[in-house]
């Protein structure tokens, strides 16, 4: 195997689709993810991504100004659709091969999830794109990327973050004293709300000893050598020593 991860799963937020635009997709930033999948599924890793809606849609910031919370979170789910089939058009026109599963059943543009569907799919090199979170309300994209990695036996779960390159103890944007963790454990993690990710998440990480690597996008070729195991960003798991690996 030519990367340190045979399967892993990429976590990319609506944040980092948009790339430097108020709102929507940015073109440039799309085909640079893409080309970065491409790369590593030709050195025969094994991807699966989920994509956030953050851009285009927020179910819980829509819920404030007064709507249903469970009616705008499903709209968030569509928000993610429109996101993972902008990915899969720009992964295919890179040579890919992709699908894309969605938690909610809209079969005239992507397959419903199906467990061992998405794990034949990875086994023949393809890349699977998962839509609509869990297609559940009150269950954020975070949460929906950790069940899919645990579920399709991903050896990792990769946390793409716009413009933060680890995990740090304070808001480095505020505090420019703040330190940047190089490994951390699940526990701290949760302890000192470290805000990685949602605490259902985390803990779903952390009971099925998923390791996680927090990342910045924005940095050159990140996507692909955080698939390729390289040493960067910070590493969530178990016991900051071990080597962040989930046997399949």
């Amino acid at each position: 195997m030519a990367g340190r991860y045979q399967r892993a799963l990429v976590k990319l937020s609506g944040e980092a689709l948009m790339g430097d635009r108020p709102f929507g997709i940015d073109s440039s930033s799309l085909t640079n993810f893409a080309r970065q999948i491409v790369h590593a599924i030709d050195d025969g890793i094994q991807v699966a991504v989920t994509v956030g809606g953050g851009n285009f849609w927020r179910g819980a910031t829509v819920a404030e100004t007064g709507m249903d919370r469970a009616t705008a979170d499903y709209a968030g789910m569509l928000a993610t659709l429109m996101n993972a089939l902008a990915l899969q058009d720009a992964i295919e026109k890179a040579g890919g091969v992709v699908r894309t599963q969605t938690a909610l059943p809209i079969s005239q543009v992507a397959e419903p999830y199906i467990r061992r569907r998405a794990i034949r799919h990875l086994e023949k090199g393809r890349v699977v794109i998962f839509a609509a979170g869990t297609g559940s309300p009150f269950m954020t994209s975070d949460t929906a990327a950790a069940l899919r990695s645990i579920e399709v036996d991903c050896e990792a779960l990769l946390m793409a973050k716009s413009g933060v390159d680890g995990v740090y103890d304070a808001d480095p944007a505020k505090v420019p004293t703040a330190k940047r963790f190089e490994h951390v454990t699940y526990m701290e993690a949760i302890q000192r709300r470290l805000q990685v990710m949602d605490s259902t998440a985390l803990s779903l990480c952390m009971e099925n000893q998923l390791p996680i690597v927090v990342f910045d996008v924005r940095a050159d070729d990140s996507v692909y050598r955080a698939l390729r195991g390289e040493d960067f960003g910070t590493v969530i798991s178990a016991d900051p020593g071990v080597e962040p690996v989930r046997s399949l």
